[in-house]
C-alpha cells in the first residue's frame, strides 16, 4: 500500500474534532492509491488537472466526490461540469460565469469556492477583498443570472514560508472575510490548509483541509 495509513487515521481523527472535512489530493497518483484510500472510507479526492481528473473518474467509483483544486481556465470547465463535487479556485467573475453556464448545458448546479490572494507570492491567484465583496455583491443581486452556481464559500493557500507567524496572519486574514461574507447564507466551508500548515488552518478557523504528501508521499 502506497498511502501512509497511520498519517491518514491521525488526519481522520483531527479533522473529527475539528468538524472540518479531508480532502485527499490525488494529483499524479495512480488509482490503486486512490482506491486504497476509497477502501477505508475516504470519499473526498482533490485533482488539479482536468485531463487527469476526467480520466480518473471515468474509471473510478461513482460515488467519489470529486473536488477540482488547481487553477481552472474558462475553456476547461465544460469538461468536469458533468460530475465534478466542488470547484475550489474560482479566480474571477468571468471564470464564475462561465461554469454558470456549464453547469446550465449539463444540467446541474456546480458548488464553488472563490479563491482569494491572501500570500505575499505573486504568483498565487485570487480576488482581493474589494474585488470579492464586488462578486458576491453581484451574485446575491441577481441571482437569475447565476442559477447553475454556488458560492459555498472561500479558498486561500498562505506564503510557502517557514515563519508560522505570517501564515498564521494570513489564514487569520482570510478567516475574518470569511466571517464578513456570511450574509450569503450558502456561504459555509473556509478551505484553508494543506500538508505542511493544516495545524494552523485548523487552529484558524478551516473546515476544509487539502492534504497530498501527507497521505501519498511526494509528488510524481
Amino acid at each position: 500500500m502506497a498511502i501512509n495509513l497511520s498519517a491518514y487515521q491521525a488526519l481522520k481523527t483531527t479533522c473529527t474534532a475539528s468538524a472540518a472535512k479531508l480532502v485527499a489530493v490525488s494529483k499524479t497518483k495512480p488509482v490503486e492509491d486512490i482506491l486504497a484510500l476509497y477502501s477505508l472510507g475516504q470519499r473526498d479526492f482533490g485533482e488539479n488537472y482536468v485531463q487527469e481528473l476526467v480520466d480518473k473518474q471515468a474509471g473510478l467509483p461513482e460515488d467519489i466526490r470529486w473536488h477540482f483544486i488547481g487553477h481552472l481556465q474558462s475553456n476547461k470547465v465544460k469538461f468536469i461540469a458533468p460530475f465534478v463535487h466542488l470547484i475550489h479556485g474560482v479566480d474571477s467573475f468571468k471564470l464564475l460565469r462561465e461554469i454558470n453556464k456549464q453547469g446550465a448545458k449539463a444540467d446541474r448546479v456546480i458548488a464553488c469556492l472563490l479563491q482569494v490572494h491572501i500570500a505575499r507570492e505573486e504568483t498565487k491567484f485570487g480576488f482581493d477583498e474589494a474585488e470579492l465583496a464586488d462578486c458576491l455583491s453581484i451574485v446575491q443581486k441577481e441571482p437569475d443570472q447565476f442559477t447553475y452556481v454556488k458560492v459555498a464559500g472561500l479558498m486561500g493557500m498562505a506564503s510557502f514560508s517557514d515563519d508560522s507567524g505570517l501564515v498564521r496572519q494570513e489564514f487569520r486574514q482570510l478567516k475574518q472575510l470569511f466571517d464578513k461574507s456570511g450574509f450569503h447564507r450558502e456561504i459555509h466551508t473556509l478551505s484553508m490548509g494543506m500538508s505542511g500548515d493544516y495545524p494552523i488552518a485548523l487552529e484558524e478557523g478551516s473546515n476544509l483541509i487539502r492534504i497530498g504528501s501527507l497521505l501519498f508521499g511526494a509528488r510524481s
